[in-house]
């Protein structure tokens, strides 16, 4: 079951969650740069981290999953947000050049359907940035955070997911090394320095990018035996008249 979006709304005005938005944020803009003209969206609760690419790019939506509800964003201006059900995003095909999903796999009932979905809407030569909490780090424990339920992935499984999805991964990185405590909050940029280099492993999130798979089909012409269809009844010729079998010589 998803989380309701007010209690996402709540983690993320704490000052655990200003931390986890500034090293998420800053981890996208690295893989992404400011995505300047280009249309990007944001799946599941992915409006915190979108706040830096909006001056830049040319379109910028969020589309948050029904069972989780939706917000209205951003504060300013008209609305950019929209609900809509996990397997059936109501975008067209290839419409979009970036898509950043975080709290989307986790706690998704079909993420592969949801993962389709983004193929489906990610442009040819589109990037997509997925979120998730490490399984190996201290977020994916802390219930009191939204990265603490549903389920938490490995490297390796998260490539594989997405090769089911035909994304291939191209690279990935880990933030948030500080520990889910309130009071250690203001010290998220000093965990997150020494953290790369000293014990990567202990992560809270894995962010992973990856690119949509084409294949060019080409139709194969083949030999195909059609077998003889003998009717049933064959014409006579003209000339001949039928015989019956009163009339048939003895054999």
């Amino acid at each position: 079951m998803r989380r309701d979006v007010l209690d996402l709304r709540q983690f993320y005005a704490t000052s655990l969650g200003r931390a986890a938005r500034e090293m998420v944020s800053r981890k996208v803009l690295e893989t992404w740069d400011d995505a300047r003209d280009l249309d990007v969206l944001g799946l599941g609760y992915a409006t915190p981290f979108l706040g830096p690419i909006r001056p830049a790019a040319r379109r910028v939506v969020a589309a948050m999953p029904a069972q989780q509800g939706v917000e209205l964003w951003p504060a300013e201006g008209g609305n950019l947000a929209c609900l809509s059900a996990e397997d059936a995003l109501p975008f067209q095909n290839a419409f979009f050049d970036r898509i950043l999903a975080v709290h989307a796999l986790e706690e998704s009932p079909d993420p592969i359907a949801l993962l389709r979905e983004v193929w489906r809407v990610l442009s040819p030569t589109g990037r997509v940035v997925v979120v998730t909490a490490a399984r190996n780090g201290l977020w994916a424990n802390a219930e009191r955070t939204p990265f603490g339920h549903g389920r938490p992935y490995t490297r390796s499984q998260l490539a594989d997911l997405l090769r089911e999805a035909e994304l291939e991964p191209t690279g990935w990185t880990r933030a948030l090394y500080v520990p889910p405590v309130t009071w250690m909050a203001s010290w998220a940029e000093g965990f997150e320095q020494a953290g790369s280099r000293l014990w990567p492993g202990f992560a809270g999130l894995v962010l992973t990018e990856a690119v949509k798979e084409t294949f060019a089909v080409k139709a194969r012409t083949s030999r195909v035996r059609v077998p003889a269809v003998r009717p049933g009844l064959a014409p006579l010729p003209a000339n001949r008249a039928p015989v019956s079998r009163a009339q048939e010589p003895p054999t």
